[in-house]
């Protein structure tokens, strides 16, 4: 059952966690390689405050009963976006993060209660209730908190991100591996399957 009040400060929390880390960043940091393959620590901030954005964008137009893209110009639209702002240097990417960060926040915090249940659409253009793009957006925040590569990994996920990560991704996970493979991992007698990328 989701619960908008608990949501949002699951969310605050996170976006918490993320700021402690980021105290301090420095340009060399933001230049060095992310976890994600061909994306600086830049292209990581600047993509969760791009993000954060899209989150705005949507929940604001579900409080109008409105459908609108979570980025401009798509696909394409998000890619330009994250590639402007990846070099900047490391105070603004940060107090971009913040302040965008804050702004989805706030926008959750005000959701007219009726507003939660309204359809959304994603950069792929599939429609969901905006009740969905808050427990993505702490998704988001956990899985690039951890990409970032600053010290941060899954061991310090917090439980509840993970029992309900799991219980939505383990469903899934038949469609992503051989199923023999996954079998044989699952049982204790084979190694684990080799999985294509999350997301």
């Amino acid at each position: 059952m989701f619960d908008p009040e608990q949501s949002t400060q699951r969310l605050h929390q996170a976006h918490q966690r993320l700021f402690e880390r980021l105290e301090g960043l420095t340009d060399d940091a933001v230049r060095r390689p992310s976890l994600l393959p061909g994306w600086t620590v830049g292209h990581v901030l600047a993509h969760l405050a791009r993000n954060a954005d899209s989150v705005v964008r949507r929940l604001a137009g579900a409080a109008r009963n409105e459908v609108v893209d979570q980025y401009p110009g798509g696909v394409a639209g998000r890619a330009a976006e994250i590639d402007a702002g990846a070099g900047r240097p490391a105070a603004e990417l940060v107090a971009d993060v913040r302040q965008s960060a804050l702004a989805a926040e706030q926008v959750a915090a005000t959701l007219p209660a009726a507003a939660w249940e309204r359809l959304t659409r994603a950069v792929e253009g599939n429609l969901a209730p905006a009740s969905a793009v808050l427990l993505s957006r702490i998704r988001e925040v956990e899985v690039h908190h951890v990409d970032l590569a600053l010290g941060y990994t899954p061991k310090d996920w917090p439980a509840d991100f993970i029992q309900d990560t799991l219980a939505r991704e383990l469903p899934k996970l038949p469609n992503r591996a051989d199923s023999a493979e996954l079998l044989g991992w699952l049982i204790g007698r084979g190694p684990a399957p080799e999985l294509p990328p999350w997301g």
